[in-house]
């Protein structure tokens, strides 16, 4: 790859033995915007996940298991050796190996964050770091510049809780942890704080910001010309003093002796470096993560309004996909993606999709993360399983949903492994668990008739998901086992919104995944404790046709036949008389 040798070039002028780029921005945001995917630029990799270290021979790319089978062909001839996570050598271990005999790391330290730099200062001592060169920037010329888009306000209406009553929380936290300033990088979090969304990063409503909170004042470095008269007067009216988005690095050279909270797997290397030497680092989860993941009874209310709405798109897309296929009308994996993404924004209350939608046929639903090209598009014919994860943005919520649908005829073992999924789900929506549970105590619901089958899926069960915020957010989660380098798993409290999706990925045949939004719930208090369960806010069959019955036990038949009544009540009344009619068969009893 031509840019990739323009890379190591100027490494050699530099001097500089090995470079890593990560897929973060200045945030160590999850998605990311145009100007930050460097990553993806060198290495043709287009997954959400993985980093990019290059040497002057040779380059690696480390990525999860959602993106092996994707990553492989994409990288194919570029030079690049996949390093796939939990199976090799970390990122970490590699390079305490290549260090040996080698002597400068560098990176931008702006895109990694901080409790990574210093891991990998203790590990790599006597090595020298340079965090100041962006060589991304040097060699990519037609990189696109900072996003920006207007910063609009959210009502009260949606969020239920204003921005003074979320500062005042923060601050009581503060107190607690004896801290007199707090830095807030997290965009998602700072746009809960405020009330605030924007669109600077594709199907996430944020505005690149950072906040520094102290007990006498509030200030937003923020690119001003991204600030309208109204979210101005609101500014204004909240006592919330603006900057420049840049200019927090002069105010961080300012601070003395002070005691500043921050969270070093969210603020970047660079602020950490301008502070800890004349101040006392206090190291813990912004007080934000938590407060914004459990949702109030307003946006509780909002979301399942939101759901609705999806489940309306969803379910006319599902009459549309099977009822077009009967008739052998012509569907590909674009033009059916295009579609319900066109069902989606004829609703008016849609801000944005809520990521871009992964639509597989065949083979390629293997791929957990599988985007459609012009290349790769399959159509839509034979007989097979289409995986279709999608979901939108709306006022009243974010929304996250997969649903496999069975098209022509399928194998017994397609639909035995459908069927297994499908438990699985069901397993994990029915929990009821003393209070204090926490995903790793949970995932085994859900994996647990995979594992029967001697199989599994290479990634978690499920995950937070934000009001119109990021479609993954923690610290909620459902996965086996806790991950060395991300926040351990977090008990579930009533409010956390999660999604519920097990699968069975078979590389080269089929891929399933079956994925609910769920709410947790308070089920009662006795002398035992506290009991929580799951209610399912998800509004869309589960497809039928897919079902092997007498895998299912009555247990299971009744959450499937109660789930689907609820389905038909809350979607059909907006559905056509056609609709109507097919759906009631499709939620019928089993």
């Amino acid at each position: 790859m031509e840019q990739l040798e323009l890379f190591q070039q100027q490494m050699k002028i530099y001097n500089i033995d090995a470079y890593i780029i990560p897929t973060g921005d200045f945030h160590n945001s999850e998605y990311v915007s145009d100007y930050f995917k460097g990553r993806e630029w060198l290495s043709g990799f287009t997954g959400s996940a993985g980093t990019l270290l290059v040497t002057i021979d040779n380059a690696y790319l480390w990525t999860d298991g959602r993106y092996f089978i994707q990553a492989q062909e994409e990288i194919e001839g570029n030079g690049i050796t996949l390093m796939k996570m939990g199976e090799d050598k970390t990122l970490e271990e590699f390079l305490i190996e290549f260090m040996k005999d080698k002597s400068t790391l560098a990176f931008d330290g702006r895109v990694l964050p901080a409790s990574q730099v210093i891991s990998l200062k203790e590990k790599l001592p006597n090595k020298s770091f340079v965090t100041d060169i962006d060589l991304v920037g040097n060699v990519w010329k037609e990189r696109p510049k900072l996003p920006y888009s207007l910063i609009y306000k959210l009502d009260k209406l949606f969020t239920g809780t204003v921005y003074k009553e979320k500062l005042e929380m923060i601050r009581e936290e503060m107190k607690e942890k004896g801290a007199d300033y707090h830095i807030l990088s997290s965009l998602e979090d700072q746009a809960w704080l405020y009330n605030l969304r924007a669109n600077d990063v594709t199907h996430t409503p944020v505005f690149l910001a950072y906040t520094i909170i102290s007990f006498e004042g509030v200030t937003l470095y923020v690119d001003p010309t991204k600030i309208d008269y109204s979210v101005d007067k609101y500014l204004n009216e909240n006592d919330i003093h603006t900057k420049g988005y840049f200019d927090i690095y002069s105010t961080l050279k300012t601070l003395r002796g002070k005691k500043i909270l921050m969270n070093l797997n969210k603020v970047n290397y660079q602020i950490y470096e301008q502070t800890y030497q004349l101040n006392e680092i206090i190291n813990s989860e912004d007080p934000s993560s938590l407060l914004k993941a459990i949702k109030n009874p307003t946006e509780i209310e909002n979301i399942k309004k939101a759901h609705i709405r999806d489940g309306v798109a969803m379910t006319k897309f599902m009459y549309y996909l099977k009822t077009g296929f009967q008739e052998g009308q012509e569907m590909s994996e674009i033009s059916v993606s295009d579609y319900l993404e066109e069902l989606r924004r004829a609703d008016k209350g849609l801000v944005d999709l809520s990521f871009n939608t992964i639509c597989g046929f065949k083979e390629h639903a293997a791929m957990m993360h599988y985007s459609a090209t012009p290349e790769s598009n399959y159509k839509i014919k034979g007989n097979g399983f289409l995986l279709v994860d999608s979901g939108g943005h709306y006022l009243e919520g974010t929304t996250d949903i997969t649903r496999t649908f069975a098209l022509g005829s399928i194998s017994n073992e397609m639909k035995k492994h459908f069927t297994t999924v499908l438990k699985s789900n069901i397993n994990l929506s029915m929990a009821v668990f003393l209070k204090g549970c926490t995903g790793v105590t949970l995932d085994v619901l859900a994996r647990g008739p995979i594992w029967q089958l001697e199989m599994d899926y290479k990634c978690g069960t499920g995950h937070g998901v934000g009001y119109l915020l990021s479609v993954h957010e923690g610290p909620n989660s459902f996965r086996w086992k806790d991950v060395p380098g991300r926040a351990k798993s977090h008990e579930f409290i009533p409010g956390m919104v999660t999604t519920n999706e097990p699968g069975i990925y078979i590389k080269d045949k089929y891929g399933i995944r079956i994925e609910n939004e769920m709410v947790c719930v308070e089920k009662s208090t006795n002398e035992y404790g506290t009991f929580l369960g799951f209610e399912t806010i998800t509004y869309c069959p589960i497809d039928l046709d897919a079902i092997q019955k007498n895998l299912l036990s009555q247990a299971e038949k009744d959450w499937l036949n109660d789930y689907h009544e609820m389905v038909f009540k809350k979607i059909s009344p907006f559905l056509s008389k056609e609709e109507k009619e097919w759906l009631k068969d499709y939620t019928k009893k089993i």
